[in-house]
């Protein structure tokens, strides 16, 4: 009986094959092809012995190695990241990259991208100039702070501040603030990296100015707030106000600092769409320090926006973490073109992404519903219809808001709906939507026109 091992390839015979030379005219090099070829044979010679690869005879065993080269090395080239659309409803998609820029902000990353800045470099005077800078001033008019600095994102902030102020001094927190977000960070777990000794006070649904009160000590550091952004208590409950707790820490020497988590720059209070507060307002409520990302309710790149007290930033600009913790050009031409559309409400509804998905009026998105729908009913192999749906912000925020909607629900005639989930997951480009019901569910809130013309001409060839 031949021992199927000896039908393996040489290395030599793979560098020598067609397909070997075909993607090194792609242009991978020949090295990097090669570490392939020796991974794809160990593989192979791994899958013989558990007769996990069919080992009918040479030929067969050739061809199963060499399309698992292939693939591989087709890999090389494809983007880590890949163009996804979103049709789950879920307007800040944690796992899909929350909020999408816009295209003025993309613009503005393609022209740092592709060209030096004056990054660190004051072009008036020819001398050496302040990254933060180019962002401060626009983050201090919009909210009425005295100073601003950016980090690489929210926890980031929130580490930070706590190193930087209450290094192995007390921050007192109510027991009902302690959150929990994404991926299983806690704000305890921070405070404790951060050196800073935690104070809980209170009760999980109650908690009263004079638990603070009772609680500081000669080591006390700070006062910390943290928004429930990402959940919410109702019932018997009590709360201190931004107001008493600034009171507070004023009266004990101390810093008041709230972490805001999402952060609302718009009011979205106005259009009937959650509860969640100004920054602008908060920061008229007396807190010293407040911080939040830029990426979800903002509506910008990933980035921690500290913003408050002059005199409080600039030691946070002089800190060793701060040089740890900076954002780059990238991240600061897309807050910068942000911003920019803040400074108009006209504009910056139909200018940023997050915002426009929110405030859209349900005809809208109606509209497209019935236009998708109508290019998919022209395919026989799927049975499609228009039901009412509901949108959600994600992203840890307003998690009470529901928004109407309308999606498409699509049957198809070969395809389970997971199959049909698995299939556009892998087409190009990725459709993610939801199953419910049996049936495959793509939320309009989400998709644009276009990206609704790309679904039909996927769903068109399966």
């Amino acid at each position: 009986m031949v021992n199927p091992l000896s039908y393996l390839p040489s290395i030599k015979a793979i560098q020598n094959s067609d397909i070997f030379q075909f993607y090194t005219k792609q242009g991978i090099s020949a090295d990097y092809l090669t570490i392939l070829a020796r991974e794809t044979v160990e593989e192979a010679r791994i899958m013989l012995k558990g007769t996990i690869l069919s080992a009918v005879n040479q030929d067969d065993v050739h061809k199963q190695i060499y399309d698992l080269f292939s693939l591989k090395a087709g890999d090389l080239l494809k983007p880590g990241l890949r163009r996804v659309i979103n049709g789950t409803g879920v307007i800040l998609h944690t796992n899909l990259g929350r909020a999408r820029l816009s295209r003025k902000a993309a613009e503005a990353v393609y022209g740092a991208a592709m060209n030096y800045t004056n990054l660190e470099f004051d072009l008036e005077t020819g001398e050496r100039g302040l990254r933060y800078d180019h962002i401060e001033e626009q983050l201090t008019k919009l909210t009425g702070a005295e100073s601003a600095m950016v980090v690489n994102n929210n926890a980031a902030a929130v580490f930070f501040i706590l190193r930087a102020f209450a290094k192995q001094r007390e921050v007192i927190v109510s027991r009902g603030e302690l959150v929990e977000i994404g991926g299983s960070f806690r704000v305890s777990s921070i405070m404790e990296e951060s050196d800073a000794r935690l104070i809980e006070v209170g009760t999980t649904n109650k908690t009263h100015g004079k638990d603070f009160l009772e609680a500081m000590g000669e080591r006390t550091a700070m006062v910390m707030k943290v928004h429930q952004s990402n959940f919410n208590m109702v019932g018997f409950t009590s709360s201190v106000s931004r107001k008493r707790l600034a009171e507070i820490a004023r009266n004990n020497k101390i810093i008041f600092y709230e972490d805001l988590g999402s952060g609302a720059f718009f009011n979205f209070q106005k259009y009937g769409i959650g509860h969640e507060p100004v920054v602008k307002d908060i920061l008229q409520e007396g807190p010293d320090l407040i911080s939040c990302s830029g990426d979800k309710l903002f509506g910008g790149p990933q980035a921690g926006i500290i913003l408050g007290k002059k005199t409080l930033i600039d030691r946070l600009k002089k800190h060793q973490l701060a040089r740890t913790l900076r954002v780059d050009k990238f991240t600061l031409a897309a807050l910068s073109a942000t911003i920019q559309s803040y400074f108009s409400n006209e504009r910056l509804v139909q200018e940023i992404p997050t915002v426009h998905h929110m405030l859209e009026g349900l005809e809208s998105v109606g509209k497209r519903a019935e236009d998708l729908c109508g290019c998919l009913k022209t395919y026989d192999n799927m049975t499609v219809k228009i039901i009412e749906a509901t949108a959600k912000v994600g992203g840890g925020t307003m998690p009470d808001v529901s928004i109407d909607s309308y999606a498409v629900a699509i049957k198809h005639r070969y395809y389970s709906a997971d199959q049909l989930a698995a299939k556009l997951r892998c087409g190009t480009p990725a459709i993610v939507g939801r199953i419910q019901d049996g049936l495959m569910i793509l939320d309009l809130r989400t998709m644009t026109k276009a990206e609704c013309d790309d679904v039909s001409q996927v769903m068109a060839v399966l």
